[in-house]
């Protein structure tokens, strides 16, 4: 019953992260933030509690006109010793350079972390309160990105992440 649960559970936040992209991404006024890009997202995480493992996701990537503010919507998840995380996550970035430069960037944001025990038969849901900062390497057919990230509250976790994302 407890799978069924989270599945069910799973799926909503999968689906509200999905039609918030969709909202975001609908034309809007100039002075909005516009989807200028998608990518995936793989790295290595060490969540508190369990070994190191990879970890796989994506990522939108919403900037506004003349700022360098980014809002990134992104889901990550990993799975190690059949203890698995699903994470929706909504985060904003600073990045310190001028557009189309190379330069680092910091952000923070908040996620909910979907932990599945599948030895114990237990599930459960976090709210956690995401830390980042990194290089960013763009180019004109996409940006690379290096990053360091924590997760502060619930399952703490820490982990290095690369990620592509391939500008509209």
């Amino acid at each position: 019953m407890r799978h069924t649960t989270t599945r069910n559970v799973k799926g909503v936040a999968l689906a509200a992260a999905l039609v918030t992209g969709l909202m975001l991404s609908w034309s809007a006024p100039s002075d909005a933030f516009e989807l200028t890009g998608i990518g995936p997202r793989v790295g290595m995480i060490d969540p508190d509690g369990a070994e190191g493992t990879m970890t796989y996701g994506a990522t939108l990537d919403f900037e506004k006109p003349g700022t360098r503010f980014h809002l990134v919507p992104n889901l990550m998840y990993w799975s190690e010793d059949e203890v698995s995380d699903v994470n929706p996550n909504f985060d904003v970035m600073y990045h310190f350079s001028p557009a189309g430069r190379i330069g680092p960037f910091a952000g923070a944001g908040v996620g909910m972390h979907f932990m599945d025990d599948e030895i114990a038969d237990e599930s459960d849901s976090e709210f956690g309160v995401n830390l980042f900062g990194g290089l960013m390497f763009p180019t004109s057919a996409a940006t690379f990105t290096v990053e360091g990230r924590g997760v502060v509250g619930g399952t703490e976790q820490f982990g290095v992440i690369t990620g592509a994302t391939f500008n509209f």
